[in-house]
């Protein structure tokens, strides 16, 4: 029988990051998208963010989506490693004490100066200092690679991509480098 105490202290989340993250900013903007089409060019079916889409689609807003970069240390424009998520909330009907649900899902991640499992340490602790309730993460690209150790639990369901025009073959999804909103 598992206790509301056990649960709490099996997922236990860090009180602090365990890595030297900064919120990336505009100046981190032209080498993270560089590291970004490099890690995401490794995959069968990636898509390729330019400058401008980072920009627009990676920059931590409140409540939307969140990023962060540890920077070289020789060099503190240039980024070594990012970890993402966004925020897609959801509405509790008929709970008297609770009526959202404020979920955190991974977004694009890469890691090249640390293990991704430990980056990922450092979101699940990023996300708690923003309230999120929960953290989400699909088995894309090297994700897999971290869902048993964090303990992420596999959900109900399959997600299926549907690319407009565009024939892909079925292939495994650590082969999928996109993320889709």
């Amino acid at each position: 029988r598992v206790t509301m105490a056990g649960t709490k202290r099996l997922y236990r989340v860090n009180d602090a990051p365990q890595h030297n993250f900064k919120v990336m900013e505009q100046r981190h903007v032209a080498s993270a998208a560089a590291l970004l089409k490099g890690y995401l060019s490794k995959h069968k079916v990636w898509i390729e963010l330019d400058e401008h889409e980072v920009s627009h689609w990676l920059l931590t807003r409140k409540d939307v989506v969140y990023s962060y970069v540890i920077e070289d240390p020789a060099n503190p424009d240039k980024v070594t490693d990012m970890i993402s998520f966004y925020n897609l909330p959801s509405t509790i009907l008929g709970h008297p004490d609770y009526n959202h649900l404020k979920a955190a899902y991974s977004y694009y991640n890469v890691a090249t100066t640390a293990p991704l499992k430990d980056l990922m340490e450092d979101a699940l602790v990023f996300a708690k200092e923003n309230d999120f309730d929960v953290f989400n993460a699909l088995d894309l690209m090297d994700n897999k690679s971290f869902l048993k150790d964090l303990k992420f639990g596999e959900g109900d369901g399959r997600l299926h991509y549907y690319l407009y025009n565009y024939g892909i073959p079925e292939m495994p999804s650590e082969d999928i480098g996109v993320v889709l909103l």
